[in-house]
Parts: structure tokens; C-alpha cells; sequence
């Protein structure tokens, strides 16, 4: 979607996401925050423990097994499949604190 925010993506489409698939809390059992620069950014936190059960909270929780920092831009860019996270790590545009709970965001983004 052009014009699409972060904002809009953490209540909207992975809320959305997150309901198609229930037992995702189970698979992934993990909480991540988000970090995200520029003038669209924030923090969010999206726990996806058996206890959080895909509970997405603006701001920090402080309870995060991984935190994601990255601009606002390259993030709505990731999530819509228009850049590599993979790449974006590459060349220090995207950092994770755990790489290992980073590669289960796949299912969600």
C-alpha cells in the first residue's frame, strides 16, 4: 500500500496476520520490539509468547527476547516484500539483538 506507516502495519496487518494464523503464538513463542527511526517511527512491541498470545503493544514492554532496530521506511519495505532483510542485515541497515528469534519473524513478516 503506498503511503503505508509502520503505525498502520502494527494495527493493522500484523493484527490481521497474527488472526489467520492462532497457533502462531506456539511456533514462535517470543517477544519482539521493534525500534523504528524516522519521522513515521516508534516502538512497538509485538509478544508473541503463549502468555502474550499476539498481543501488540505501542511502546516497550521491556521484556522483548529481541529487539529490532531499523528505519521506518526499509521496515514498511520489508514487510511488503520490497526489500531483503536478509540483505538489510548484510550491510548494518537492520540490527537484531537475537539472530536465532529474528529468523522466526519470518512467519509474521
Amino acid at each position: 500500500m503506498p503511503g503505508q506507516t509502520p503505525k498502520e502495519i502494527f494495527e493493522q496487518d500484523i493484527p490481521a496476520k497474527l488472526a489467520a494464523k492462532p497457533n502462531l503464538t506456539e511456533e514462535v513463542n517470543a517477544s519482539y520490539e521493534f525500534n523504528i527511526s524516522g519521522d513515521q517511527g516508534g516502538v512497538w512491541t509485538v509478544d508473541l509468547t503463549k502468555e502474550g498470545a499476539g498481543k501488540i503493544t505501542e511502546g516497550s514492554t521491556g521484556k522483548a527476547g529481541c529487539v529490532v532496530t531499523l528505519a521506518d521506511k526499509l521496515f514498511v519495505d520489508i514487510f511488503n516484500k520490497k526489500s531483503n532483510a536478509q540483505m538489510a542485515v548484510m550491510t548494518g541497515k537492520l540490527k537484531l539483538s537475537n539472530m536465532g528469534l529474528a529468523l522466526k519473524l519470518t512467519k509474521i513478516i
